[in-house]
């Protein structure tokens, strides 16, 4: 727990909380775990509904927001990178109240860093610290964790990009190796800027609500607003990158699709070739070629005539174009 004032930040013991409500100054409370004793502690003091305290203690898919009377409880998400591409989505609750911020960790996958939960309260807390952040309100120091998370995505967003550009050189370098692999690694990434984007389009609409309804009153407006069009710019880039990714993938979908097409092609030569020999030996050849003697003239005009067939079936599909 956290006093912040205009001469600083100081921190504070738990047992603290009721008597500094009532003080000067702006309270900022992370809790990493939210289980039964958190509830217990906190319900009474900050007079928290019983709908948000339930979404604290469990995963929640979507991002979401509800007005109280006295505070706003907000679900946000932001990216994890996984195994094979996969992307975790990490859970930051906050409730903004009159002079005070509770931010909780929510529930993550087991596989998750315990460090990835904590990056955007970790660097709202430095620059606390360092005095390069100095909020008044709590809205303010809501507004600073959220541009944390925002960067987040961006960077997120950034190292995807990176990846992009180097499977694109791979690509128009004419690169095959196995293509099963490659495309795993072509739509893991695709995937992970289709996270991205659903996480910023998601916030997006939670803050324009917010916007709309004016939560924060004339003074949080602005903020809000920029927030907003954070998630929105962010959400578009990555729209944006996964449409030039999705170029990519098409091009090498379609040069080995048309690699292969070719060589079936020039399979189904080789068999229209070698068609009318094998059925002209398979009748004649038994009663040409014999245990006892050989019918040596036939045979030669059997073997001119199976040249010539492969030949006209050779041109004829020359002609049309098929090698």
């Amino acid at each position: 727990m956290r006093l912040i004032t205009p001469n600083g930040v100081e921190r504070r013991k738990p047992d603290e909380l009721e008597s500094l409500l009532d003080g000067q100054g702006l309270i900022w409370i992370d809790v990493a775990h939210w289980d039964a004793v958190t509830e217990e502690k906190l319900a009474g003091k900050l007079n928290l509904h019983p709908r948000a305290m339930r979404d604290c203690a469990v995963r929640n898919p979507v991002p979401k927001m509800h007005v109280y009377p006295d505070q706003v409880f907000l679900v946000l998400h932001a990216p994890e990178r996984g195994a094979r591409g996969h992307v975790h989505y990490i859970e930051l609750d906050q409730y903004v109240g009159p002079n005070w911020l509770l931010t909780v960790h929510g529930p993550m996958n087991p596989v998750v860093p315990l460090e990835a939960a904590y990056l955007e309260t970790g660097a709202t807390a430095r620059r606390l610290e360092s005095g390069k952040l100095n909020p008044s309100r709590s809205c303010e120091l809501s507004a600073a964790v959220v541009v944390a998370l925002t960067n987040r995505l961006r960077d997120f967003l950034t190292e995807l990009t990176q990846e992009v550009w180097a499977l694109e050189r791979k690509v128009t370098g004419g690169h095959m190796g196995d293509p099963e692999q490659f495309l795993e690694e072509l739509f893991a990434v695709r995937h992970g800027l289709l996270a991205v984007r659903t996480m910023a389009a998601m916030s997006r609409e939670v803050y324009g609500r917010m916007c709309r309804l004016s939560v924060f009153g004339p003074g949080g407006a602005a903020q809000l607003e920029d927030l907003q069009d954070q998630f929105q710019r962010i959400a578009a880039m990555a729209d944006s990158q996964r449409e030039y990714l999705q170029g990519v993938i098409e091009f090498y979908q379609t040069r080995t699709g048309t690699k292969m097409t070719i060589a079936a092609e020039r399979l189904a030569v080789i068999a229209a070739v070698t068609l009318p020999i094998t059925a002209l030996s398979s009748i004649m050849g038994m009663n040409v070629i014999v245990n006892d003697s050989t019918h040596w003239a036939t045979l030669w005009l059997l073997l001119g005539v199976m040249s010539v067939m492969s030949l006209m079936v050779l041109i004829w599909a020359h002609r049309k174009g098929w090698w």
